[in-house]
């Protein structure tokens, strides 16, 4: 017989498909992984310079990581903002906090160069995958 479903609806289900992620929530999610990825590369960069300074730059990179750990946290708050109220998806949540907890050994490793550089490069992927999830259309998807 006829289908009496919407056009936009769901295969096979009948219903409605969700609303996307609220806006706003996500947006300020984008904002908060863009600001991450900066602060990663300034304090990266500042590494890389009190190298070659011979340490003149290493309290400026103190710095900068001390602000990677609170962008950290604000960037958890709205990954669980957009996964709990905006039912958006919830492993942004996890990375989000897997990112503050790395940052958290670069801080504790910080003369131990063998465990810093690495845990640097995890950070780089780690924020790597959270841009480009952010910046694609599956991001605004509810789960």
């Amino acid at each position: 017989m006829y289908d009496t479903a919407p056009q936009d609806a769901r295969p096979g289900t009948g219903t409605a498909p969700a609303k996307p992620v609220p806006a706003g929530l996500l947006y300020t999610l984008r904002v908060a992984i863009v600001a991450q990825a900066v602060t990663l590369v300034v304090t990266a960069s500042l590494a890389g310079q009190s190298v070659s300074t011979d340490g003149a730059m290493g309290e400026a990179h103190v710095m900068a990581g001390m602000l990677v750990h609170l962008v950290a946290l604000v960037q958890i708050i709205c990954a669980v903002l957009v996964w709990r109220p905006g039912r958006g998806a919830g492993w942004p949540a996890l990375v989000s906090f897997g990112l503050f907890l790395v940052g958290m050994a670069q801080h504790f490793t910080w003369e131990l160069l063998s465990a810093h550089v690495p845990n640097g490069v995890i950070l780089f992927g780690l924020i790597t995958a959270m841009l480009l999830w952010a910046w694609s259309p599956g991001a605004s998807r509810r789960r």
